[in-house]
């Protein structure tokens, strides 16, 4: 097995998953097989946890995995589907060995950070880097390493460690280190600054690492002056200092990385400049320059809880972004506080609540995104029973599918205590409730979580004619509440219909509301499976319906054209 290491220094969120996924990409159009691995150094077990205003959105995978948002973007560059194990965390790694440990199978020894817990670390790595996540047999040819945090964090500490040593054992013909650093100019001087960098490496080769290449993140493209600078100190051979300038789409990386022979010289460092073929990114190229000159766009209101970041909700973002660039659309994305839709916001910000009104009024589509929590339900509602009464496109996913229910239920049906048991346990008409495998003490890796069929009831239903006449569609779930399996009678006979269930017929997945131009509710996820070239069915039809495409292209595709 070869590897790839890309590690990060000076400052955290410079793109180091964006530059692993291209790399992943440009390795990939050289003809080689290629899977990541994803360290987290912090103590979580998996991000199931986590808030998303913390640390962005929380990735679930076709196993159930709870991941980190970088596993989501190798997924979507490379077009693997990976595994919970290909995201290595702190917490998972110390809860192994302290397994072992009390099962007896260090008897007798003291458990140590070196060698116990370096070696938990390489043996992880060795064995999740031989499962093939493309569908094929056999082991990739090489795996792609990304190292969260930045060099010298006291966290990370043991897994630079287990790497030095892995380096070392894999031999160098089979390990490449890319370091990504910042390089910034300062406005007075208007000076590139090679400073941080040279500390960075400099701590770096101080722990036994040394990179082969530099990813330099910076505004503009590095001057010649720059990149000789680097070269000396850093003692990084010329040829190997790349520059990851500001581009106008994250499409251009790859082919930014192309351009400056990067292949070529993680190639040449691992041996395989024999068996591998010249990069074909043909298809990256039409994308991305596609992209940059797209001129109409199409206005989405995301009314959502965690609108202040926006990392929040980046699958959703990315899916919304596969959707519009298949119908040769730029999204523009108007981000709501689902609160500042809320009548209580009319006394208490009234400057905000009129613009969040007239930001949804304006939009040609709406969506509800997942989340947890009552913080904001009542704006969603409103968002809802806007969307349905004046013929507004909508999608809920998750959280946005129970609202629409709920919203119809009081709006419809009459049954103005109709409520979710997550925001009302003593609800008198619990829409929706909590499922009975859930765990109520547990909040970890204890709801429905992983890829789910979901079977078509009606091949007559827009969904099912989207996902081309399937019978069945298997997504991704991440829930713990679900539609009241009671009440779907009362529900369809007021018109909302149940066209998606799961297998046993019990568990409501997709909703649509007839004679209207698109009400969709998912209970899953499909944002996790969007990927560029390959829009998700649900947040296409949201795109087509909005820019009054989608009548005829249902006609188009049940032709079989």
């Amino acid at each position: 097995m070869k590897y790839v290491l890309v590690t990060g220094g000076v400052v955290s969120g410079l793109g180091k998953g964006v530059t692993a996924s291209s790399i992943g990409v440009l390795l990939k159009a050289c003809g080689l097989r290629v899977t990541s691995i994803k360290i987290d150094p912090y103590l979580n077990t998996d991000a199931g946890t986590m808030s998303p205003f913390e640390h962005g959105e929380v990735f679930v995978l076709d196993d159930g995995g709870e991941v980190d948002l970088d596993l989501g973007n190798y997924e979507r560059f490379i077009d693997v589907t990976l595994t919970r194990d290909n995201n290595i965390t702190t917490g998972k790694i110390y809860q192994s060995v302290l397994n072992k440990e009390r099962k007896g199978d260090y008897l007798g020894k003291t458990v140590q950070v070196v060698p116990h817990i370096t070696d938990a670390i390489k043996e992880w790595i060795g064995s999740v880097a031989a499962i093939p996540v493309d569908g094929k047999e056999g082991p990739a040819d090489v795996c792609v390493i990304e190292l969260g945090g930045t060099v010298g964090d006291i966290e990370s500490m043991p897994f630079i460690e287990a790497l030095r040593q892995l380096s070392f054992t894999v031999g160098k013909e089979n390990f490449c280190l890319v370091h990504v650093s910042l390089i910034p100019v300062l406005g007075v001087v208007g000076e590139q600054k090679t400073k941080p960098t040279q500390h960075s490496v400099r701590e770096l080769r101080a722990l036994g690492l040394t990179p082969h290449l530099l990813a330099c993140r910076s505004a503009q493209p590095l001057l010649d002056s720059t990149k000789e600078k680097l070269s000396q100190f850093c003692h990084v051979p010329l040829e190997n200092i790349l520059s990851i300038h500001d581009v106008p789409n994250i499409w251009h990386v790859p082919l930014l990385l192309r351009n400056q022979n990067a292949n070529e010289a993680i190639l040449r460092q691992l041996n395989l400049l024999d068996i591998a073929v010249a990069p074909d990114l043909q298809e990256w190229t039409t994308r991305a320059t596609k992209y940059d000159n797209l001129t109409t766009s199409v206005r989405i209101a995301m009314v959502g809880k965690y609108v202040g970041l926006q990392d929040s909700y980046l699958s959703v973002v990315k899916a919304l972004l596969h959707a519009c660039i298949a119908c040769s659309l730029k999204p523009t994305i108007d981000w709501i506080a689902a609160s500042d839709l809320e009548d209580e916001s009319a006394h208490s910000s009234p400057d905000a609540h009129a613009a969040a009104w007239q930001t949804l009024k304006n939009a040609s589509c709406v969506l509800v995104p997942g989340g947890f929590g009552d913080r904001g339900v009542g704006g969603m509602i409103l968002a809802a029973k806007y969307a349905r009464e004046n013929n507004v496109p909508y999608l809920g996913i998750c959280l946005g599918m129970q609202i629409s229910v709920i919203e119809f239920a009081r709006s419809i049906l009459g049954w103005q205590n109709a409520n979710s048991e997550e925001f009302d346990e003593k609800a008198a008409n619990p829409v929706v409730i909590f499922m009975p495998e859930g765990s109520r003490t547990h909040m970890g890796n204890t709801m429905r979580l992983g890829s789910r069929r979901t079977l078509f009831q009606t091949p007559n239903c827009v969904t099912s004619k989207l996902y081309h006449n399937s019978k069945f569609v298997d997504e991704r779930h991440r829930h713990r509440y679900e539609v009241n399996p009671n009440m779907i009678g009362a529900l369809e006979d007021g018109g909302l219909k149940f066209v998606g269930r799961d297998e046993t017929g019990e568990r409501m997945e997709i909703l649509e509301l007839p004679g209207h131009p698109y009400y969709v509710g998912v209970q899953f996820h499909p944002e996790f499976k969007s990927r560029p070239g390959k829009p998700s069915a649900p947040f296409l039809g949201l795109i087509l319906a909005a820019t009054k495409q989608l009548e005829g292209y249902l006609k188009t595709s049940q032709n079989g054209s």
